[in-house]
């Protein structure tokens, strides 16, 4: 049996119809006609002129924030050739998510995130210069190099759920699914050129010039964020700041299945599967035997999946349950079959799938989150999710690290390929009976 929902004039959500096994089109409608109505056209945010300007300035910078962290991992492997070190990177990198994420969420959630994204990306900008200054400078100090980590974490724990909530307010409510897709595929197909640039910058004119085009790309996005209309935007009412907003949005979330099933199953992929920066690197230069440039080749082409992945999801209209649990077994399957893939050759189109697969999982969570979650802790959820997927890092890039380093980059993925599994499994032992529902917009 599946119950659908419609929201009601004050946001509560009704039962509208019952479907059942075999009668469905007797109730409501034919099946065609409703997987018909789970499509929607691919590019309908770009409707919106606010969702154009916030794309359009977005893919330039992302292509320049995967030129850095790309940039940075090789740069601490060339200088320390250590799996080790490349893990405490990734846990300066993604420290500060992990302790100031729900706090930065509760700021989202209370200012104008348009100019809280302007503030933070101009620091941004500023700390990839520093890293300029830092790669231009001869031999630089890994020690250097981990503080300037830091401070891009510092950012990263504000612009995370700013910049993901308010996708939500920049597109009406049936476009929301869409507006989340595309904001995916547009962090995937960063990942294709961003890699593939820092590979040839590195190659031909060194680290230096890759931080100095991230600095650069910052332009557009505060070009676009400046040429947003506020007034278009959807926010929902002003809210004071309050004692305990951490602590209410962790009580929020553990009353809403749809949130805590896919957060924790975030948490667990986040720690073990996600950890692409430590493992991918040392997997194609020491178990293939390939170089910084395979490296980047074999990123760009995950990335294609990726965004193949992120594309097919944009046309859904809704995202369900068992969507975010089926994508997550299919990630761990990929990065089994990568961990199994005898050379180069063959990784290229098993870390196509595992791409495919990965985005899938992350967008269709994040989907229900930026849905389900009420607007007004919408900031405070998506900076929860933010924690647990970004934030895990500093604890599962160092244990990943070590493993690589002892074990193989290939036990490596294993173990992601086998926490994915497992997170899969958890959340279809924690399915609702009402888990096939559709997830609509919250306004």
């Amino acid at each position: 049996m599946k119950l659908r929902h419609l929201e009601g004039p004050r946001g509560e959500r009704t039962i509208a119809a019952i479907e059942l096994p075999g009668v469905t089109g007797a109730l409501h409608g034919n099946t065609a006609e409703d997987a018909q109505a789970a499509r929607t056209p691919m590019f309908q945010s770009f409707k919106t002129r606010n969702f154009r300007l916030f794309f359009s300035g977005q893919i330039v910078s992302q292509v320049g924030n995967w030129l850095t962290l790309v940039a940075q991992t090789l740069l601490v492997l060339h200088l320390t050739n250590s799996g080790v070190a490349v893990g405490l990177l990734t846990a300066f990198q993604f420290a500060p998510v992990l302790v100031l994420g729900p706090w930065a969420g509760a700021v989202a959630d209370r200012v104008d995130k348009r100019k809280l994204l302007l503030v933070v990306q101009s620091i941004a900008m500023v700390q990839s210069g520093a890293l300029a200054a830092i790669a231009f400078s001869g031999r630089p100090p890994v020690a250097a190099i981990y503080g300037v980590a830091l401070v891009g974490g510092l950012t990263v724990a504000f612009d995370n759920p700013a910049r993901r909530s308010i996708v939500v307010e920049m597109v009406p409510t049936e476009y929301v699914n869409n507006a989340v897709s595309l904001n995916s595929a547009l962090m995937t197909s960063s990942r294709i050129f961003g890699p593939a640039l820092a590979g040839l910058l590195i190659h031909t004119v060194g680290f230096g010039w890759c931080f100095v085009t991230d600095a650069v790309s910052y332009l557009a996005v505060l070009l676009g964020l400046s040429m947003m209309r506020p007034s278009e935007l959807r926010r929902p009412p002003t809210r004071p700041r309050t004692r305990g907003d951490v602590r209410a949005s962790l009580r929020y979330v553990r009353t809403v299945p749809e949130l805590a099933i896919p957060l924790t199953m975030m948490a667990i992929i986040g720690t073990f599967a996600f950890n692409f920066q430590v493992v991918m690197p040392l997997f194609v230069t020491r178990t293939l035997g390939g170089t910084d440039t395979t490296f980047t080749v074999l990123y760009s082409i995950v990335s294609v999946g990726s965004l193949a992945g992120a594309l097919f999801i944009a046309r859904r209209s809704t995202i369900t349950l068992p969507n975010v649990i089926w994508s997550a077994a299919m990630f761990g399957a990929a990065l089994l079959l990568l961990a199994a893939t005898p050379n180069f050759a063959w990784a290229l189109p098993a870390g196509m799938l595992m791409g495919a697969a990965s985005i899938a999982f992350m967008t269709t969570s994040t989907s229900i989150m930026q849905t389900r979650a009420d607007p007004s802790m919408r900031g405070r959820v998506l900076a929860l999710q933010a924690m647990v997927f970004l934030g895990s890092t500093p604890i599962g890039g160092p244990i990943l690290g070590a493993i690589c380093e002892y074990l193989g980059a290939r036990a490596g993925l294993v173990v992601g390929g086998v926490s994915a599994l497992l997170a899969a499994g958890y959340g279809q032992s924690r399915r609702s009976p009402f888990a096939n529902a559709s997830v609509s917009a919250v306004t």
